[in-house]
């Protein structure tokens, strides 16, 4: 890593999944205006819906996702029940629309639900959201807990692509992150996929993980390529274990430094462009015959919750616990605590605690983030003439991204940003030059790098 980037990578930066960020939700803004914000979406517009599944076999100590160890059936039978009940809210609260062509779950780990329970929450999401015939339907798995007929009822149901938590093959490595889970057992399960129909693979690998090395990392991505994976992420571990208090089970002296992370990442980098891999945004690799990588040589790739995607549709709905919802006025985000969520479904109301209006001024510089995040290019005035601003709406940003050109993080070049493939993994820290409503906080957000 340059000298020049240390100090910028040690900042903690927000992933821009959104913007704004959910850090920036409050309370004023919940249920109220997610029933008119729903109740107003475009006629004939497309729809997408993620269904967030907070439960895992065991904790994975890197993880950061709201999910819990359930000890037993019944809290997730108990937990499909009320999803059933917030589909019918959500469905009804819907204005007229253009049917649901993004279905994603999440997690935890989706697999945690048994098949019945998998095939009669799609097919009722897709009665109540008028599921369109091409519509994609992804489901995020842990290989090590997915059975033979998790697999049928997931083909059964038309889940057409599938995203694997691999994360690292270093037995050492998975020990010390909670996460054993042999090569040969990832590799049964692609091949049990592949058999079933479910060819469309997404694998997540990591970096920055205690005791990792850059041979791991290497071996990691080696294996991906060789699997045939459509779409490989390659996520640098963020230690926060203020917020995911099962991280302090993680020592930090067996932590990759920041040169090290560095490294790591341009390791993996290299190996998936030399196999042909098209990079994606900040942390994306896609083959090129994928419709991600279709979808930024085209610029038009997205980028939201979910993370890097083709989905167009400017509406997405969020169910279950914690789960974001988007919508063109703002964002909403449901209840965190189940029984909470629970008790509002029971009473007939969405489930939704906090959330932010948007204004113009967030509009426009979240299309500026968007663009950068999923383009390495923003050009200012072409943005602010899409989004009807004043020509100079954004120079405040362009200030402020002229003090990273010095280290090298990016260009300004009459009015347009742009950051080198070599500087990709700064991404987040130039995109923050756009945030209007950053405000420094060492607890707030991950480390750059």
């Amino acid at each position: 890593m340059k000298q020049s980037w240390m100090t910028f990578a040690q900042r903690p930066v927000p992933r821009y999944t959104s913007y704004p960020t959910a850090a920036d939700f409050a309370p004023a803004v919940g249920a109220g205006e997610a029933r008119a914000w729903a109740g107003s979406v475009k006629p004939g517009s497309a729809i997408s819906v993620y269904a967030h599944i907070p439960f895992c076999d065991k904790l994975c100590w890197y993880c950061g996702c709201a999910t819990t160890v359930p000890n037993g059936y019944d809290r997730i039978a108990a937990y499909v029940e009320t999803l059933h009940a917030e589909i019918d809210l959500w469905a009804d609260a819907m204005g007229p629309h253009g049917g649901l062509a993004h279905l994603h779950f999440g997690g935890g780990s989706p697999n945690s639900l048994r098949p019945e329970d998998m095939t009669s929450l799609i097919g009722h999401i897709g009665r109540r959201f008028a599921m369109r015939p091409d519509a994609e339907i992804a489901m995020e798995l842990d290989p090590r807990v997915l059975s033979e007929a998790q697999v049928e009822a997931m083909a059964g149901a038309g889940v057409n692509r599938v995203s694997l938590g691999v994360q690292t093959l270093n037995l050492d490595v998975q020990k010390a992150i909670n996460r054993v889970q042999p090569r040969v057992q990832v590799e049964r399960v692609i091949a049990r996929l592949n058999a079933a129909g479910i060819t469309k693979h997404n694998m997540d690998l990591m970096y920055g993980l205690p005791g990792q090395t850059v041979a791991d990392v290497e071996e990691a991505a080696a294996f991906a390529v060789l699997q045939g994976t459509s779409r490989i992420s390659v996520f640098g571990y963020a230690h926060v274990p203020w917020f995911a208090k099962h991280q302090a089970a993680i020592r930090e002296d067996m932590l990759p430094d920041i040169e090290a992370r560095f490294e790591q990442a341009e390791a993996a980098t290299a190996i998936l462009l030399d196999a042909g891999y098209v990079p994606v945004g900040l942390d994306h690799f896609a083959r090129e015959d994928d419709s991600l990588a279709v979808a930024a040589k085209a610029g038009q790739l997205r980028r939201n919750f979910q993370g890097y995607t083709d989905d167009p549709c400017d509406t997405l709905v969020g169910l279950g616990t914690s789960s974001i919802s988007q919508f063109k006025e703002g964002y909403v985000q449901n209840l965190k605590d189940r029984n909470a969520w629970r008790d509002a479904v029971r009473a007939g109301r969405l489930p939704s605690e906090r959330g932010i209006a948007l204004t113009d001024d967030d509009r426009l510089r979240a299309r500026a983030i968007e663009r950068l995040m999923c383009d390495l290019r923003v050009d200012v005035a072409e943005v602010c003439a899409e989004m009807g601003a004043a020509p100079d709406a954004l120079d405040d940003a362009l200030e402020t991204a002229r003090f990273l050109v010095p280290a090298g993080l990016c260009k300004v070049n009459d009015g347009v940003v742009t950051v080198p493939l070599s500087a990709r993994v700064m991404l987040r820290t130039v995109a923050q030059s756009f945030d209007g409503r950053f405000k420094p906080a060492p607890r707030r957000h991950a480390k750059a790098v």
